[in-house]
């Protein structure tokens, strides 16, 4: 159901995960008492601001908020991040896109399920509410939470906190096992570890080379294409991509879909479409990292 909430989106809390990765805890009751696991929000900063798509990082309806995590990557995001607690955005819509096919099964089912999680980078914030609401309801849930190094790391003890074991990755080394996310998997398995299903949230190659990874092991994936949307309500055509050859939107589709039927190649030249207007906007306000 796509709620326009009447409040005024206050922002409540603001955290720097990460220098350019910001999470932020925002009042919108009427969309907190509906949102669910794998849904996303369209934020809109202020009146003439671009509508950004942001996935629920979590709500909490009795305190009637939602959370996002944003990460600086142009123009309209470090917009967002500039804003501070008692400032307000203009607008905030949703929950929109489908739930998390999980939380279709009864608990029952659920509880027979052993689901394993790759997160990577920023994609890490969606992933704690699936794996929060997955061990609410009995399934074993093991979360493998991969990034270049120690200090881009987000949600780790927020993570540990729902699930039954959390498997951290540097590529350097940094902390944890050194390593990719999908690599760290192989291990799990190679150790007698038996996982149901993965899910894959990340970088548009993170999520192709898990499924890679999935199919060689036997591992049913879903990965969420959320980084494809740009308008967030089917009109504008940008985040269209194949799955098992039949055209899909991500955001009125998805955004979480079956990873071994999605054209990843595809998908990451879409993902390109806006490099060069994105280029020209940061040249115009003299934006950068």
């Amino acid at each position: 159901m796509l709620i326009f909430d009447l409040d005024l989106f206050t922002i409540l809390e603001k955290d720097m995960l990460t220098p350019t990765i910001c999470r932020m805890v925002v009042s919108a009751p009427r969309i907190a008492s509906s949102a669910k696991p794998g849904q996303f929000l369209i934020v809109r900063n202020d009146e003439k601001g671009e509508r950004v798509p942001l996935t629920i990082s979590d709500y909490d309806p009795e305190k009637g908020t939602v959370t996002i995590v944003t990460q600086k990557i142009g123009v309209s995001s470090a917009e967002i991040i500039a804003r501070e607690p008692g400032e307000a955005f203009a607008d905030v819509v949703g929950p929109l896109g489908k739930a998390s096919e999980l939380c279709e099964l009864p608990d029952e089912e659920l509880r027979k399920l052993s689901i394993v999680f790759i997160a990577g980078g920023v994609g890490t914030a969606p992933v704690y509410p699936q794996a929060k609401w997955l061990k609410e309801h009995g399934a074993h849930v093991e979360v493998i939470i991969g990034a270049r190094n120690e200090g881009l790391l987000i949600y780790t003890k927020e993570m540990a906190q729902v699930c039954d074991e959390l498997h951290l990755c540097t590529d350097d080394g940094s902390l944890g096992f050194k390593g990719v996310g999908t690599a760290m998997l192989e291990k799990l398995v190679a150790e007698g570890k038996r996982f149901d299903r993965c899910i894959a949230i990340g970088p548009m190659i993170m999520m192709k080379f898990s499924t890679l990874t999935c199919i060689k092991l036997g591992i049913p994936v879903v990965v969420s294409l959320n980084t494809l949307m740009v308008d967030g309500t089917g009109m504008c055509g940008a985040c269209r991509v194949s799955v098992g050859g039949k055209t899909k939107f991500a955001c009125v589709d998805g955004p979480e879909f079956d990873g071994a039927l999605v054209d990843f190649d595809e998908a990451m030249r879409r993902q390109g479409q806006y490099k060069a207007e994105e280029t020209q906007d940061k040249e115009k306000y003299g934006f950068s990292l």
